[in-house]
Parts: C-alpha cells; structure tokens; sequence
C-alpha cells in the first residue's frame, strides 16, 4: 500500500493563489540486495546471479554513455548523459576574444532519465493509493535554509537515513533543488550531515 498527501505548489496560478497537488510518500528505499532476494524466488537464478547481471548491465549503460551514446531499455527507459562545468570553472563567453572552455574544464554531471509509458503503466498498476494521514507540506518559501535543515536533522533522529525524495517531502522543494541543497550540507562540516553510498543510491545521514 501506498501513500499520497497533498502539498502547495511552490507558485501562485494565474489568480494568484497556490495550488495543492499529491506527492507520493517515500517512505523506504528497497536496495539491489532485496530486490535479487525477491527476484530470486520465483526464477531459477540465485540472488548473485541477478546481482552479477544488473552490475554488469550498469558498467555497460555508463560505458555506453561514455561513448556518447543515449541507451534504451526496453520496458524501463531511456539514459542520456548531460555535462556540466566543473566548480570554480568560468562559463564560456561568445564574445569575441573571449574564454573558451577546454574538455578538461567539462564533465558528465547527470544522467537523465525518461521513463517508458510502459513501465509507467505497470507501476501503476501495482500502486494502490490510501491519503496519508499527515497534513498537506508547505511551500519551501514558508522555510529557510536553517530551517529545512533542522527539519533534515529531526527525520534523522527516528530514521537512519533521508533521500533526497524525503527532503522534498520535508520541506517542499523541487528534486534538483533538493539534491542540491543536500549536498551544500554534506559540504559544509557545521551541518551535522554526511552521505553514504553512490549516484542514485545515494543517501543521507547524521554525522557521528
């Protein structure tokens, strides 16, 4: 069973007023381990197997975008790499006679993902969805950055780690947003938040 609850948009509509839209609540993260446990119980493989192929399938998705290339799978989606430019690097200008940035100075930031409608559908099919019995979060223009920090450090406190869906939850910023803010903390030793883990099983957690 899932769960939903209602939150503020962080714009006004075109009358001025903030709109309530449902979010999913997230309330765990399952993990390679589970998922081959659980896969494994109604094939033939082991849960190593299918660990080994999924490992082995990532290598060869990054390899391919490594090369430049967009990869599709079929039934999940589609993976395309998307560059940025390293910290303390100055944007190119298109002005004559001005900074030109080197390969050196760029590099694969992101990977962006589009979901097939196939596999869209299939989730849902699976999700059964009941209100959650939280009231709706509101915008992150009602939070500073202290603010949504101490929120950050209280989920902590009952839970050992905080995702970046669960940041969005807590405080009502968009993903990126989130992800971004949650990386300045784990930057910034005062914060009191570290990460653990890599790309998008990354997550967050309280320092020792």
């Amino acid at each position: 069973m899932a769960e939903y609850e209602m939150q503020e948009s962080n714009l006004p509509n075109e009358e001025g007023k903030r709109i309530l839209f449902p979010r999913m609540v997230i309330n765990t993260q399952r993990d390679l381990e589970d998922i081959a446990k659980t896969i494994s119980q109604t094939s033939t493989f082991s849960p190593g197997d299918i660990k080994g192929l999924i490992i082995a399938l990532a290598d060869e998705i990054a390899y391919r975008m490594g090369e430049g290339c967009s990869v599709k799978i079929d039934g999940i989606g589609t993976f395309t790499p998307s560059l940025g430019l390293r910290k303390g690097i100055e944007r190119e200008s298109n002005e004559e006679g001005g900074q030109k940035r080197n390969s050196v100075s760029i590099y694969i930031d992101n990977i962006d993902f589009r979901a097939d409608k196939e596999f869209i559908i299939k989730t849902g099919m699976n999700c059964t969805l009941h209100r959650s019995k939280k009231k709706f979060q509101r915008s992150s223009q009602n939070f500073s950055p202290d603010e949504r920090l101490q929120k950050a450090l209280k989920h902590l406190e009952t839970h050992p780690f905080i995702t970046v869906l669960d940041y969005c939850r807590l405080t009502g910023l968009l993903r990126n947003a989130a992800a971004q803010e949650l990386r300045r903390w784990k930057a910034d030793p005062q914060s009191r938040i570290d990460s653990i883990g890599k790309g998008s099983h990354k997550v967050y957690v309280r320092k020792n």
